[in-house]
């Protein structure tokens, strides 16, 4: 499955984003001698070739628009707080630097099982910053980049507590908190670097009997080693959970209502907050929405779809550009994608030197990651283009592999961040499996090829891994009402390849309360992303509580 987080562009504001770098290690004896590799940013939103896809058809893809709705609505919980959790809702938290100025960070405690909350707790990672300027405090804002698996803090210190804009800044506490599981928040663990790197270059579009026995052997010991490594831990990190440890953390922060920007799956997390407290939702926007009642297979399958139509936006451009190497200006979208996979199948019968100091190759699996991580935004285009042209024409691998790098946070000494392990974490747990096993996969190729003849193949074997999953699902598709709420503004993009345009328009109608704003364009999310119209509409509903007017659009 493909991560939902989104890549963010520099700020609006005067001070830029400080997203952090991944670079090839090239052995001394490269043949590119001590030249370091260019450098991609790893704030993104990028390539879970491990767990359950999440996104869907955006406008104009080959699979149907219309979102079955599940049977069921997610049930809000008593207003009361139980007794059981008085302890948690009062705490104190203890605040200190931590090694980022302007920023605090503290440790929040939250019962492991909410169903047992005298059993042991679980301890997650918060960070603020706090309001300066000038005007009336408006309280906290929570913020979340999605993945699942993408670290909120780590946002927040490297974007949105720098880059949001001047007068939210000043107006609100800025604060985030890693979802359990995730990075600073007691993460799930799965596999070492070595092992990741075998995973993550294992083919995902196998051709025989055996190439398929090795896949699923790779998803075996991926969710063995989860199993091994966070047993207990792997049975709470579901998004219902976390959304629990939200309002926890909305209420010892003092808010009587939650304020919240969600990004990508962090609109999953914000809804099930709406649909579990709709009582508490304040000023709440869901920005690239994912669609919560669709079952894995159909989000998997729209997903595709929409990786599909993004690479088309990316091939009319490319074959506009002097330095594309997939074709011309009188090649066809279709042609580019043809020459692409055919370029896929060379790599997967001889893979290309990278000059990476583990002696990893560019083999098929890690360049289809690299070029889908370039899909989540435009800017990054002229990147992918460098680095085909690199591979295809000088047979060197390096710039598709920083791409793949970036995708999965690994980091140039060879370790990863738990952003894999966690994303299949809470998918595994949030929905069942798409597919039990290699014949179901085989006997839905059909439609996901015909979803995406370019990735098709490999994201079909990538919904597989869940089957292997050592804790069996908790969750359920099901509709979000959150009847009773205040306006949420649910924010599509209408060519989004993570997220894609109809689980927004899914999410807004489900939503009894919800405003739809649409931006007309390319990439995974809009808010801050270069459309002053999507910005202005945001900025005044977070700062004055005015909603988009019904059925805005803004390009």
């Amino acid at each position: 499955m493909y991560i939902r987080r989104p890549l963010r562009r520099p700020s609006r504001s005067s001070q830029p984003s400080q997203p952090s770098e991944v670079e090839v290690r090239r052995s001394p004896r490269s043949r590119h001698g001590s030249r370091r590799s260019r450098t991609h940013r790893a704030g993104g939103a990028l390539l879970a070739v491990a767990a359950l896809l999440v996104s869907a058809c955006s406008a104009g893809s080959s699979t149907t628009t219309a979102s079955p709705a599940a049977d069921v609505a997610l049930a809000a919980l008593p207003r009361a707080t139980p007794s059981t959790l008085t302890s948690y809702y009062g705490q104190k938290l203890s605040w200190h630097t931590c090694g980022v100025p302007g920023f605090e960070c503290a440790t929040m405690k939250a019962p492991l099982d909410y169903a047992k909350p005298g059993a042991g707790d679980i301890r997650l990672a918060v960070a603020r910053k706090k309001a300066t300027g000038k005007g009336k405090p408006l309280g906290s804002l929570m913020v979340n980049p999605g993945g699942p698996g993408g670290s909120a803090v780590g946002y927040l210190q490297q974007y949105a507590g720098i880059g949001y804009p001047a007068e939210i800044r000043a107006r609100y506490d800025m604060v985030a908190m890693d979802p359990r599981g995730v990075a600073r928040s007691e993460p799930v663990e799965c596999l070492g670097g070595r092992a990741m790197d075998t995973f993550t270059q294992t083919d995902t579009t196998p051709d025989d009997q055996h190439e398929t026995t090795e896949l699923v052997d790779e998803y075996k010991k991926f969710a063995e080693g989860c199993g091994a490594h966070s047993a207990n831990l792997l049975r709470h990190v579901s998004t219902v959970e976390a959304a629990r440890d939200m309002d926890i953390l909305r209420a010892v922060l003092g808010d009587r209502k939650l304020t919240y920007v969600g990004a990508s799956y962090g609109t999953f997390l914000g809804a099930t907050y709406a649909g579990l407290f709709p009582g508490r939702v304040g000023r709440v926007v869901l920005d690239g929405a994912m669609d919560p009642s669709l079952p894995a297979r159909r989000m998997n399958l729209d997903q595709t779809a929409g990786f599909e139509t993004a690479f088309q936006s990316f091939a009319k451009d490319c074959v506009r550009q002097t330095d594309c190497p997939l074709g011309g200006r009188r090649t066809t979208p279709g042609q580019v994608g043809d020459n692409l996979k055919a370029f896929f199948r060379k790599l997967d019968a001889h893979p290309i030197p990278t000059g990476d100091a583990d002696g990893r190759k560019l083999g098929e699996a890690l360049a289809t990651t690299g070029v889908i991580a370039a899909m989540y935004d435009e800017a990054a285009w002229p990147q992918l283009r460098e680095a085909l042209t690199s591979a295809m024409k000088e047979k060197d691998g390096a710039g598709l592999l920083v791409l793949s790098d970036s995708y999965y946070e690994r980091d140039a000494d060879g370790r990863y961040s738990n952003l894999m392990f966690a994303n299949a974490a809470v998918n595994c747990l949030d929905l069942p499996p798409a597919f039990t096993s290699p014949d179901q996969v085989e006997q839905a190729l059909p439609d996901f090829e015909k979803a995406s003849p370019v990735f098709g193949d490999g994201l079909a074997w990538a919904s597989l891994s869940c089957a292997y999953w050592p804790v069996k699902a908790t969750g359920e598709p099901h509709r979000i009402e959150a009847k009773g709420a205040a306006p949420i503004v649910v924010v599509g993009t209408t060519r989004d390849p993570a997220t894609p345009y109809p689980w927004a328009q899914s999410l807004a109608h489900q939503l009894s309360s919800a405003r739809l704003l649409t931006y007309v364009g390319d990439g995974h999310t809009a808010y801050g992303r270069g459309s002053s119209c999507i910005d202005s509409a945001i900025d005044a509903y977070l700062l004055r509580g005015t909603a988009p007017g019904v059925g805005k659009r803004c390009s």
